[in-house]
């Protein structure tokens, strides 16, 4: 294969990213914004209890892998890098962050990266850029994550933004993705991402990431109200309801699910005001009940069932 074909082959992620460790939670993550599509896919990468990593600029996706892979065998950071970009022959090319679980934090922003192309190093993270329609982007990045204070998620974020703000990549924007994965792993990768967010294809993507994280949070908190339903603990899973809604009013299915949890508890008369408001913004909640005692999620007591479905019919 010629140079020329294969420069045509490997185009450039245009790619401003962070990589981040939290050492009160444990957990790492990486946030990420391009003018390329589908960023999310190929640049962020994470495991709980391990670390994560961001490759871009002319991508090698099996950094990520690989890296985790030698930071799970004990190798630190800047070990696993390093021994990456020894067996590279493009390695001019990358651009490539990792930290691991002690927030041990290595970065390699390659001479061949396309301007305006750098990294800055900070405590417990790393930010790095390229194609940028200037060089105060890293700079600008770090500068936001150091002055946050929130939980690690919405830092990675509030990075983002800055990158954005400033100037961010030189041909626009697309797309954006942000990781985030527990401080120990429980065997289930499903269940050690915290948060596993994507924005594919979007005109402004970070204001989407953002909302998504918002709805993120809701979901997160109905989830414990289930659970603290489950234990039969009524006032501290409506706390963890009442936040769910606060922050998602628009997702009627939250407020439903904390009525069902209330009637399944015995609660009927607490549910009924939630249960009004529901099917008074969306009639078809009502007629999604009767499918539920035949679930488990109801008793099976068909007067009950009546009672609900009537909820504000009489008006």
């Amino acid at each position: 294969m010629s140079k020329k074909r294969e420069l045509l082959i490997q185009r450039p992620v245009a790619t401003y990213s962070i990589v981040a460790y939290d050492p009160e939670t444990g957990e790492c993550g990486v946030g990420v914004q391009s003018h390329w599509f589908s960023v999310g896919s190929i640049v962020p990468w994470a495991e709980a209890g391990i670390g994560a990593v961001a490759t871009q600029s002319f991508v090698e996706p099996s950094y990520g892998l690989l890296g985790l892979t030698l930071m799970r065998t004990g190798k630190s950071a800047p070990e696993a890098l390093a021994a990456l970009l020894a067996d590279d022959s493009n390695r001019k090319t990358r651009q490539v962050a990792m930290i691991d679980a002690q927030g041990r934090v290595a970065v390699h922003t390659g001479s061949r990266c396309i301007a305006a192309a750098g990294h800055a190093i900070g405590k417990n993270f790393s930010v790095q850029a390229n194609m940028m329609s200037n060089e105060r982007v890293w700079p600008a990045m770090k500068e936001a994550f150091e002055n946050t204070e929130s939980d690690l998620a919405d830092r990675l974020l509030t990075a983002l933004e800055a990158a954005e703000a400033i100037g961010g990549d030189a041909r626009g924007k697309q797309s954006a993705a942000l990781l985030v994965v527990h401080g120990s792993s429980t065997g289930k990768p499903w269940a050690d991402r915290r948060v596993d967010l994507r924005i594919e294809d979007h005109l402004d993507p970070l204001v989407e990431l953002r909302r998504l994280l918002r709805l993120s949070r809701a979901y997160e908190h109905a989830d414990r109200g289930d659970e603290l339903a489950a234990e039969e603990k009524l006032p501290e899973a409506k706390e963890e309801y009442a936040a769910a809604a606060a922050l998602a009013p628009e997702i009627l299915e939250l407020p439903f699910w904390h009525a069902i949890a209330l009637t399944a508890a015995g609660k009927f008369e607490e549910a009924q005001p939630i249960f009004a408001d529901v099917f008074l913004k969306d009639p078809r909640w009502r007629e999604f009940v009767v499918r539920l005692p035949k679930a488990g999620l109801l008793p099976d007591d068909p007067e009950l069932v009546k009672a609900i479905t009537s909820i504000g019919r009489e008006k």
